[in-house]
This record gives structure tokens, sequence and C-alpha cells, in this order.
């Protein structure tokens, strides 16, 4: 088990620091972007990049590029809801969505405003979906970016460090224990579930707002005045 990770880990490792931070970002980028999210695996590339981390100035600038990319492609979903959000919706990528997830989205921006931004971010579907229905929404870029920025880098900072930590005390306990592998798994499989469970928690208690109610109209009206302020 050692042997095979730590060869694991020093193919990794042997990529260009530069390339491997440029392919996280392209990577998280693409995942964030509208639609794609729910096809590139960009968290896993962050992890795996992650763990080829040699010093905390590797890991800040790697967490930077995360950022970085997550932005770019947040903000590729938001203007393309301003300008191409029902076409999108409505084409054949659109519908395989669904439009009970469509109306989800929009049901929760509707209801919570910017911390719906914030929170999706950490939601599975909704962290593509949100970006393009706050462009058609007509939210200003600018408060879009204010509560979504601090989410992704809470997301970029959290996968990093895990990553980094899991390879770095693998990295100095393989010579003392032929466990180690193990342990370097427990980790980031304990870090997998943990994430796993954590959305789960944060869509049980966002139900009341991802779930449409009999009182909601009332409220929406409320909440999109809100919003309306908001605007620029």
């Amino acid at each position: 088990m050692n042997e095979f990770l730590t060869w694991l880990l020093d193919t990794v490792q042997s990529v260009d620091p530069v390339l491997r931070t440029l392919l996280a970002g392209l990577a998280i980028m693409l995942e964030t972007s509208v639609l794609v999210g729910l096809f590139v695996p960009g968290d896993t590339v962050v992890i795996i990049a992650g763990t080829a981390v040699a010093s905390p100035l590797e890991g800040v600038l790697l967490a930077v590029a995360v950022v970085i990319g997550a932005l770019i492609g947040e903000s590729i979903g938001f203007w393309l809801g301003r300008f191409l959000g029902p076409k999108i919706r409505h084409s054949r990528l659109g519908r395989r969505i669904g439009e009970e997830n469509w109306q989800r989205s929009e049901r929760y921006l509707r209801k919570r405003g910017g911390p719906a931004i914030f929170v999706s971010r950490f939601l599975p579907v909704l962290h593509s979906l949100v970006p393009l229905t706050v462009g058609m929404s007509g939210f200003s870029y600018r408060r879009f970016l204010v509560w979504t920025i601090p989410a992704c880098v809470i997301w970029a900072s959290l996968y990093v460090s895990v990553a980094a930590l899991a390879a770095g005390s693998y990295r100095e306990l393989a010579d003392q224990l032929h466990f180690a592998g193990y342990i370097f798994v427990a980790i980031i499989v304990a870090f997998v579930v943990l994430v796993f469970v954590s959305k789960k928690v944060i869509e049980r208690v966002e139900r009341k707002h991802l779930s449409e109610d009999d009182g909601h109209t009332d409220r929406a009206a409320g909440t999109m005045s809100t919003l309306d302020d908001m605007k620029d």
C-alpha cells in the first residue's frame, strides 16, 4: 500500500507546480460554469492537486487559483443567465436538468436572496444552476460577487488544506508505519463522507426555502422587494 501510494503522490508532485495549479483552476472553472458542474468533477481535481502541495506558498497559490477559477466559472454562469438564460433553460441540456430543478433554484433565490448564493456553493446541482438563475433574476453582478466570493474562499481553503494535510501526514509517517497509506485513505474518505453529510444537513436545514409551501407567495413578495433593493 505504502509503495503504491508513494509512487502515486510522487507522480502527481512531479508535474510542474504551475501546470498543476493552472489545471486545478481550469477544472474548477469548468465545474462551476453553467451546467458543466454537473459533469466535471472539479473537486476531485482540486484534491489531487492539493496532495502535491510541498510548501505553504504552494498551498496558498493553489487555493487562490481555485478561487479565481470558481469565480470565473460562476461569472460565466451569471452572464449567460443574464443574456441567454431562457434559451439555455429550454435547450436540450436545460430540459435534461429538469424543470423542477430550475423552479427549485428560482424559488430558493426568491426566498433567501443573497444567502442563497452563498449556501448554494455547497449544494449539489444548485451550485451550477444558481449563478445562471441569479443572472436571469436581474440581481446585480456586484452583489452576486459579494455573496459568492466568501463561499468560494471557504470551499477552496477547505479542500486544499485537507488534501495537503493528508498527503503531508502520510509522507511523515510512511517510513515509520507500514499502514500509513491506510491513514491517508481514511482521512480522504472521512473528508468526502463529511462533505456528503454536510450537504445533506444543509439541504435539510434549507428545505423550507427549497420546497414550495402554501404561504410562500406573501413571503416571496417581501423577498423580491429585498432583491429589488439589492439591484443596481
